[in-house]
């Protein structure tokens, strides 16, 4: 049986922002066999191929992108697949009114994060895939429980090509000198609490701090909802006590860094973790690749962080191991399109086992993840070779940090604020609870 993985973006923020504006003469359209800029999707081309007009972000430094478009036309001569580069800032926003009125002519769109995808249902700018997946018996147990946190009205709208997934990285050269035992991919949070506080020192020009904690909410708070019964959208937050609790008490005791220093300081996560007196930090699968090629190219100290390792994320009692968090990437056929028939048939590709080969040649991990693709990926220069840094990709439910909500953007942002105020002592845990549960309820009730 397949092991059950998530994807990898090699380098992406987990979140990206929907504030701006753009406009269609700010797209640049970056055809991949010559393709005439302006040309109609619905139209051949002068050597009779159907164009895809394909929305992209950022293609010249995600190299996946040109890699999918390519291996795709070679499988398929008779097409030829047009890549419009939308930048990353204001991805959502510019695609949203790119697709406004009858005038677009896109046929297959990259869905960047849940609000986005939110925005693109509503405006009916994107096409239910239902027909579609049951036609051709698509298997969407394969993308680990994310499809369904993304259906609307028992519709699907996307099908994930890669996954972001929660982690624990750790410095095995912390956990060596005080002679401690590794973390393992089956912890519960309070034996992970446990574990950062036997390897703390607190000893003045010899700190070490057992766990590390960036200043999002996603670090902390979200912890709550990897018990597979709560999630950012429902409206009752006391999951997130625990957390919030254990956190707090590991920075009076020295085990982690305060908050407040973090902000005052704006010290980055990976700075805190190269430094080499981190033995344990949360963070996304993004970061895989950042320890690799700052590693290698000697940005990072080698003698301070290059040897680590990652294990899965700790649960709670009760909670399947490798169960955690994270955030997908998909692709949409748009309602407008004149060629739905073959949009649908790239999107099948680029989500399914050979877009995953390709997404793992590049150096990502895909939504699904055939073997040879995994040992693909394992196998680049610089990825650990112990066998709990392989198993820790092993997921087995990811929970979204963003299931889709009809306003899953004002929820977020009464969330944060009151995470801030928790964190930099300003409310109390349970005030703060209590403000957000109260806040959000009229949005939960639309």
């Amino acid at each position: 049986m397949k092991r059950k993985l998530i994807s990898l973006l090699v380098a992406a923020a987990m979140v990206s922002s929907m504030a701006g504006c753009g406009s269609t003469s700010q797209a640049q359209s970056q055809g991949s066999e010559g393709s005439a800029a302006g040309e109609s999707a619905s139209q051949a081309d002068e050597g009779g191929k159907t164009t895809i007009k394909w929305a992209v972000w950022d293609k010249d430094s995600t190299p996946y992108w040109s890699a999918m478009a390519d291996a795709y036309m070679e499988k398929n001569p008779d097409v030829t697949v047009e890549m419009v580069d939308l930048g990353a800032s204001d991805y959502g926003t510019v695609l949203a009114t790119e697709l406004s009125g009858d005038g677009s002519d896109f046929d297959v769109v990259s869905i960047k994060d849940v609000p986005g995808y939110a925005t693109l249902v509503q405006k009916k700018a994107i096409a239910p895939l239902n027909d579609y997946i049951e036609k051709d018996s698509v298997d969407l147990s394969r993308y680990n429980g994310t499809t369904e946190q993304v259906t609307i009205d028992g519709n699907l709208y996307e099908l994930p090509f890669r996954n972001d997934f929660w982690l624990i990285f750790y410095n095995k050269d912390i956990f060596d000198r005080a002679n401690v035992s590794y973390p393992t991919n089956d912890m519960t949070w309070d034996e992970y609490d446990e574990l950062a506080r036997k390897v703390t020192n607190t000893t003045f020009g010899e700190q070490v701090y057992g766990a590390h904690y960036h200043t999002w909410m996603s670090t902390i708070g979200n912890l709550g909802f990897i018990d597979g019964k709560h999630s950012i959208v429902d409206g009752e937050y006391s999951c997130m006590k625990p957390f919030y609790d254990m956190v707090l008490a590991e920075e009076k005791d020295g085990v982690c860094r305060k908050y407040s220093d973090l902000k005052t300081e704006e010290l980055h996560y990976s700075a805190a973790f190269s430094s080499g007196d981190t033995a344990m930090m949360n963070m996304g699968s993004w970061y895989i690749s950042t320890l690799i090629s700052n590693i290698k190219s000697g940005e990072y100290d080698g003698s301070l962080c290059g040897n680590w390792g990652m294990v899965k994320y700790p649960h709670v009692e009760g909670v399947e191991p490798g169960s955690t968090l994270g955030v997908i990437t998909g692709l949409a056929v748009t309602t407008a399109t004149d060629v739905p028939d073959k949009a649908w048939d790239f999107v099948k590709w680029a989500s399914g086992e050979e877009g995953a080969e390709v997404m793992a040649s590049t150096g990502n991990f895909p939504a699904i993840m055939t073997d040879e693709a995994l040992k693909t990926i394992t196998s680049l220069d610089g990825f650990p070779t112990d066998k709990e840094s392989i198993d820790a990709l092993e997921v087995s439910n990811l929970y979204l940090e963003t299931p889709y909500a009809e306003n899953v953007s004002e929820i977020s942002s009464v969330l944060n604020t009151y995470h801030s105020m928790i964190m930099g002592g300003e409310i109390s845990v349970d005030d703060g609870i209590e403000e957000m549960n109260k806040e959000v309820a009229p949005f939960i009730s639309k």
